[in-house]
Parts: structure tokens; C-alpha cells; sequence
């Protein structure tokens, strides 16, 4: 076997391994990585607590001091 095509040959086979683990690497990492939430963000204006409610709650009250609060749009 001439040393050219046995060099091709490893080259090949290495680079074909690399996007083997690169495919097997990004499917590992949307089957188990997190998914965005789809709650709100909400900032209390009177105590600065930052804290989340449901995405169908448009406003919402603080945990910590209970005054209605509307949602952070960024």
C-alpha cells in the first residue's frame, strides 16, 4: 500500500470519527439540555423582588409584599 494513500486513508478515517462525535455530541445535547420556559418575569416595583408566574398571567402578585405587578418585556 504507497504511503500517500495510507496517509489519506488515517486522515480520513480521524476526520470521519471527529463528525461522528460532533453529530452524536449535539443530539446528546437537545435530548437532555434545557428547554426555554415559557413563564413570564416579573419585578415588583415596590420591593424589587425579581420572580416568574405562568405564561397565561399577564399580571401578577409578589410573593413578598403581594402588590400586582406587570410583566418585564425585554
Amino acid at each position: 500500500m504507497p504511503t500517500d494513500l495510507l496517509i489519506a486513508f488515517y486522515v480520513a478515517a480521524t476526520l470521519g470519527a471527529l463528525c461522528l462525535l460532533a453529530l452524536y455530541h449535539g443530539q446528546r445535547q437537545r435530548r437532555f439540555g434545557s428547554m426555554p420556559s415559557k413563564d413570564h418575569i416579573f419585578r415588583c416595583e415596590q420591593c424589587h423582588y425579581v420572580y416568574t408566574d405562568d405564561a397565561d398571567v399577564d399580571r401578577s402578585r409578589c410573593p413578598q409584599c403581594g402588590r400586582l405587578n406587570d410583566a418585564i418585556s425585554f
